[in-house]
């Protein structure tokens, strides 16, 4: 298996349902979450393009849930790059639950995402910035 990019998080109450485990929605966020950090951590240039007219468009996210989770529950989001192709990219992510007996796969997911470009409030595709696409290559699931 290839490197992951991870993110880890403690999961909080305000993120579970009335019967207690975790709200499905919860782990789309963290799949964004994610995301933001590996940004933050790896292509920072690409937060000043953020800043001004470069736009990364969230077009579709899944999430497969295969245990639940609950409060307090700490829990691993690794992410790999499925694949870059044109101005888009396909980014999967694996929930690892940890606790002191080692981890347990919990959900998978996947995202993509297009580069644009706001031109005068139109959104025009843009190819993958070089520095994005070097900054995944050490994390793709090929």
């Amino acid at each position: 298996m290839s490197k992951a990019y991870e993110y880890r998080h403690v999961v909080g109450f305000a993120e579970t349902n009335l019967i207690g485990n975790v709200y499905f929605v919860s782990h789309l966020s963290w799949q964004g979450r994610c995301r933001e950090m590996f940004l933050r951590d790896h292509v920072p240039q690409i937060l000043e393009a953020l800043s001004q007219d470069f736009r990364l468009v969230t077009l579709r996210c899944s999430c497969e849930y295969l245990k639940e989770m609950t409060a307090l529950d700490e829990v691993i989001v690794r992410m790999r790059l499925g694949s870059v192709v044109q101005n888009r990219v396909i980014m999967l992510f694996e929930y690892w639950r940890t606790s002191e007996g080692g981890e347990e796969l919990v959900a998978k997911g996947e995202q993509q995402v297009a580069c644009m470009r706001d031109d005068n409030g139109k959104l025009v595709p843009t190819p993958v910035p070089e520095a994005f696409r070097e900054a995944l290559r050490p994390f793709s699931a090929l």
